[in-house]
């Protein structure tokens, strides 16, 4: 008999891409082969996103494409999307069923009993109960980097931001569990593992006596884990507890992202963002104090309502005194349901887009310095991908994507990590030559 084949489709953040690993494992669990989202399959799960517009239309264009593919197989939108706007997927008529973010435990059962012709709407709203989604762990063969979703949920309410509603209130991975799944991955060969989750620093919230800090240093000992990297933490999840688990471990990349946002106070005070610029600054130079070579990077939105030339200037100027070393630009979207939304001063899409390609080359700019401090340094590269006789190609503990140029001993890099003298940059990277002990 042969395999009934499945095909997924993942829009968004890093805990999207993570949610859709574990369900491939249900699926395969369940007797699926797994193929691509361009090939004919009899099962298409789109994991949508819904940050901003953009992200509502690529994934209303990714259902879309799946229906066109296989007119007879069954669509599944799932995801923040989904969660946030089921009526407006419904109005497409090409979903067969629509899940969000909650109890996906048993999506292939629930596949089964779909009777065509017909949407099942299986979204429910969030609530103070809610318990963390357990969906398998990821046991990928050959993956060098593996991601695992610790937390979920975010209580912060940023004024632009619809991720609350979507995600729901906080909840955390019981430590156990974690540890679990970590020994799991570096089982498969990942040698270093993402922390990812919707508010990761405020993993253990909602658990007894454990933090992130905690739960770093009971990491720590997992035998054959090389390296251990945060997604994102706010700037108020920075703790001294968690800078000296940081600067003790030996795992744990120099590496942070901390959104800022807006380098403007006027403009954080809109957002509801609970600091100062001043304080932000502040905050960059003690890590980077405390951590040598700290890669700091962030994000920030620009044309915010009310957004002023002036704000722009002074949101441009903080992020060149903090010396980032990679900025994520976003054009303000606005979201239905936000606070923002309704406030008044929405600025055209012309001054958007010129604010943002401003802010995207000054982040060029400031990625650029701050690889080239590293010229001429010898820095160890977990190599993720080879190109025989060529050249292999990985990241530096900061994060610093490199390609060394390889010889037949290349041929076994993978997953290796090997001593790299950078030499100059290529790209948005730097080029290297394999340093011989």
């Amino acid at each position: 008999m042969l395999k009934k084949k499945v095909a997924f489709y993942t829009l968004g953040c890093k805990v999207n891409y993570c949610e859709t690993e574990s369900l491939q494992t249900l699926f395969e669990q369940r007797g699926y082969r797994i193929v691509d989202f361009e090939d004919y399959a009899d099962v298409y799960v789109i994991n949508t996103c819904t940050v901003t517009g953009l992200s509502d239309h690529k994934s209303r264009k990714a259902i879309r494409r799946a229906r066109k593919r296989s007119p007879e197989a069954v669509i599944v939108a799932t995801g923040c999307y989904a969660q946030g706007e089921p009526e407006k997927i419904k109005e497409m008529e090409q979903v067969d069923l629509i899940i969000g973010n909650r109890e996906r435990e048993n999506l292939p059962g629930i596949i089964d009993k779909i009777e065509r012709g017909s949407v099942l709407d299986l979204v429910k709203d969030h609530g103070k109960d809610d318990r963390f989604e357990i969906l398998p762990p990821v046991r990928r063969r050959g993956r060098t980097r593996g991601f695992l979703k610790i937390q979920e949920g975010c209580n912060q309410k940023c004024s632009y931001c619809i991720i609350p509603k979507v995600r729901g209130p906080l909840r955390s991975l019981n430590p156990d569990q974690v540890l679990l799944r970590v020994r799991s991955l570096v089982e498969s060969g990942c040698r270093e593992i993402v922390l990812t989750g919707i508010h990761l620093g405020l993993y253990g919230a909602d658990l007894e006596a454990v933090t992130l800090a905690s739960l770093i240093r009971q990491m720590e000992i997992t035998p054959n884990l090389l390296r251990l990297r945060l997604s994102s933490l706010e700037p108020s999840d920075i703790t001294p507890e968690l800078v000296e688990a940081i600067v003790e471990s030996k795992i744990v990349c120099p590496h942070l992202h901390i959104p800022l946002q807006s380098g403007d106070g006027e403009m954080l005070r809109k957002m509801n963002r609970h600091y100062e610029p001043i304080e932000y600054l502040y905050l960059a130079k003690w890590l980077k104090q405390e951590i040598p070579g700290l890669a700091l990077s962030t994000d920030v939105i620009v044309g915010f309502p009310g957004e002023t030339e002036k704000h722009h200037r002074r949101s441009m100027k903080l992020i060149s005194d903090v010396g980032f070393s990679r900025l994520h630009v976003f054009k303000y979207s606005s979201r239905p349901g936000t606070r923002a939304a309704s406030l008044p001063g929405h600025l055209p899409n012309e001054i958007k887009d010129e604010r943002s390609k401003e802010m995207i080359k000054l982040g060029e700019t400031l990625s650029s310095e701050y690889q080239k401090q590293f010229i001429g340094t010898v820095q160890p590269v977990l190599v993720e991908k080879v190109v025989p006789y060529e050249y292999g190609e990985g990241f530096t503990p900061n994060y610093i994507r490199v390609k060394i140029s390889s010889e037949i001993k290349g041929l076994h890099w993978r997953g290796r990590e090997i001593k790299a003298r950078l030499l100059k940059e290529s790209g948005s990277g730097m080029l290297a030559e394999h340093v011989r002990r």
